[in-house]
């Protein structure tokens, strides 16, 4: 399979690269600094903002995948990150390419049904901007992305460098929690739930979620 994934030299991203490629796919990994973030991987610079880019760099692929993330620089994210997927959606129309998955935000997962966890007294208020900038990317392929085999992975609540171990539980729209009721998830088995859903996806057209 031959995968092109924007955002790939972040903490998810890179990770997700790895396990694509240990698996044997040919991986494109596409960021604005055109690092490649596994020995051996084909690396360019690009902005998933660019539709006519997105589709020159996605023409002949197999699958795209999308470990972009909100800006991070103290303004309102919502805004360029939704005409960012807006812009990705768009290249991957253009370039005739079905398959998209996408690395979904925690924040927008229900903890009672109909409730999402940003809209929870308490949550934490540094997150939550990105948190809605996930909410609206979601609720656009929900509702305007039909045409599209696309999948969006939201992690468990907490989520970072850790161990492969292979050993985790996929959901939903409902935030998983373990037995002592932390939501977690390793990077690394995160990335392992999002190449098995590249090679035999089980979630079209819908949102599914990993966790401990």
């Amino acid at each position: 399979m031959k995968l092109v994934l924007f955002g790939a030299t972040g903490m998810v991203g890179s990770r997700i690269a790895t396990e694509a490629s240990a698996r044997g796919h040919q991986v494109v990994a596409v960021s604005r600094s055109g690092q490649s973030p596994v020995p051996g991987v084909t690396a360019t610079a690009a902005d998933a903002s660019d539709p006519a880019k997105v589709a020159e760099l996605v023409a002949g692929a197999d699958a795209v995948g999308s470990a972009c993330v909100p800006p991070r620089d103290g303004s309102d994210p919502r805004e360029p990150f939704l005409a960012l997927n807006h812009s990705l959606v768009e290249g991957v129309r253009d370039a005739g390419v079905h398959r998209l998955v996408i690395v979904g935000g925690a924040g927008t997962l229900e903890v009672a049904p109909g409730e999402a966890a940003c809209d929870q007294p308490g949550f934490p208020e540094e997150y939550l901007p990105e948190a809605l900038a996930h909410r609206d990317a979601l609720a656009y392929l929900r509702t305007e992305v039909d045409d599209l085999d696309w999948t969006y992975i939201s992690p468990a609540a907490e989520i970072g460098p850790g161990e492969r171990t292979g050993e985790f539980r996929i959901g939903g729209d409902r935030m998983l929690t373990d037995a002592g009721g932390q939501s977690r998830i390793s990077a690394e088995d995160y990335a392992m739930a999002f190449v098995d859903q590249l090679e035999m996806p089980v979630h079209p057209h819908g949102r599914m979620s990993v966790a401990y």
